[in-house]
């Protein structure tokens, strides 16, 4: 029996499963609705049970540390900045999760700013006048953190749901915003 409760995370990659094992018919993927019924039924019960800005940190969080192990798992952190990004492009693209675009980047400062196009979060959502990709906030978050063993604030600045056909996020180092 699991003790589930703690003040601290316990995820561990290992923890996925051995999905090839367990789904030999149906396979590894799942139809992004899914996924989004998911995240955005979890994130409303969130708002009715605490409050939006409590619900968007949670999820913020989520993808943080999702992020944070997407880059352990699945990215080679030994290799220079722009090896490294031409890689997570790649895996990105392979596994259907967005179109990276770094727009531009200060390798000294270590702030950026990316793109995803056909994001997982919102691309093809009706028009809301409001950035909502939190969980990928925390994603690439993550995934910086990772790479170069800082801890990053990512914002989203232009978003599909706010009339923007692509998801814009600006990155830096979070000693850089004090």
């Amino acid at each position: 029996m699991f003790n589930e409760e703690r003040d601290y995370n316990k995820f561990s990659w290992e923890d996925l499963g051995d999905i090839e094992e367990g789904r030999p018919e149906l396979g590894l993927e799942v139809p992004v609705f899914l996924y989004r019924l998911f995240q955005y039924t979890l994130r409303d019960v969130l708002i009715t049970e605490f409050s939006v800005e409590k619900a968007n940190d949670i999820i913020e969080k989520t993808g943080k540390l999702a992020g944070f192990h997407f880059c352990e798992n699945m990215l080679n952190k030994d290799i220079d900045f722009n090896m490294f990004v031409a890689e997570l492009q790649k895996v990105l693209k392979d596994n259907k999760i967005g179109l990276l675009r770094l727009e531009k980047a200060d390798l000294k400062s270590l702030e950026m700013t990316l793109t995803v196009a056909e994001d997982l979060d919102c691309s093809g959502l009706p028009f809301t006048d409001e950035v909502v990709c939190k969980f990928d906030e925390g994603f690439i978050a993550g995934i910086l953190e990772s790479y170069t063993g800082k801890q990053f604030r990512v914002k989203e600045i232009d978003c599909w749901a706010s009339g923007d056909r692509v998801c814009r996020f600006d990155a830096r180092p979070e000693e850089e915003l004090k």
